[in-house]
């Protein structure tokens, strides 16, 4: 059975052109009001006596088990300020988490429902993929005064395809906003091909290539109303700044490859026993 793609020609191009594409209105406050109550849910059984922090800046968590167990599990970890020097947590633990992954999709229903609904195969349809995988996803809080920096990157040197195929997906749940560090992209910088990648090895994983330095002024910002997606190639540098409002920027991110033809990289960080569960496949 085929699957009916969702994005106009119009749509497609921008995408192709610039490396991204916002889609307003992509989940309802109803699923919005859901995906936040059941992550509250979670946050409030979660044992803050397991702690991993994450950093786009310090990989020292590339080195923990914690980190690499995730890939099958749903994990918390904490942000780099949320402790003080005495190594306690410096506000409840609600307002420390950094992100929670990176198996919602697969162990969680309520997020497995939303992720394999027919809105997401729709889309995934008219980017072009036949036996689309979700390897990945994150829920990102982005927390008020502390939410980290995530520094200019692409989502192709994480999670690694031969050939590459990954597909940010990113869904607001809250209005991303300049103020509460929302997403920044060089337009077309996906036609530069990938600089350099993430790699799994004996004493954890290191990048194989250091990082060129951008211009800012090179950068636009995309700021999203709550409910909005953005579909991000993976080869478009992104980026976006400390979140030093008193507002979070909580959002539902997933990665997406192809299965079909595509070739999953024995040196990417997730290592699985088992690819999950394709949204759908083509004949």
């Amino acid at each position: 059975m085929g699957i009916t793609g969702s994005l106009t020609p119009d749509q497609l191009d921008f995408f192709h052109s610039q490396g991204y594409l916002v889609i307003e209105s992509f989940a309802s406050e109803d699923e919005i009001r859901g995906l936040r109550k059941r992550m509250d849910e979670l946050l409030n059984q979660f044992d803050c006596s397991v702690s991993s922090i994450f950093s786009t800046k310090n990989q020292k968590h590339t080195t923990d088990n914690y980190f690499f167990e995730s890939a099958e599990k749903i994990s918390f970890f904490f942000e780099e300020k949320a402790f003080g020097d005495d190594g306690k947590l410096k506000q409840p633990k609600q307002l420390s988490i950094n992100k929670v992954g990176h198996a919602l999709h697969e162990l969680d229903p309520l997020y497995k429902d939303f992720t394999y609904s027919s809105k997401f195969s729709s889309l995934a349809s008219s980017l072009g993929y036949k036996r689309p995988v979700v390897m990945q996803s994150m829920y990102i809080f982005k927390q008020p005064g502390i939410g980290g920096e995530v520094v200019p990157h692409q989502d192709n040197s994480f999670v690694y395809t031969d050939p590459q195929s990954c597909t940010g997906l990113w869904i607001a749940l809250e209005d991303s906003t300049l103020v509460n560090g929302c997403l920044w992209a060089i337009p077309g910088s996906h036609k530069n091909g990938l600089v350099r990648r993430f790699i799994r090895g004996d004493n954890g994983i290191t990048f194989d290539q250091p990082s060129p330095s951008y211009e800012q002024k090179d950068f636009v910002s995309i700021e999203m109303k709550a409910g909005s997606l953005i579909a991000i190639h993976g080869d478009l540098i992104h980026q976006s700044f400390e979140n030093l409002s008193s507002k979070s920027r909580h959002a539902y991110s997933l990665h997406v490859v192809e299965s079909d033809g595509c070739k999953w990289a024995k040196d990417n960080w997730i290592q699985r026993a088992k690819m999950p569960e394709p949204l759908y496949v083509l004949p």
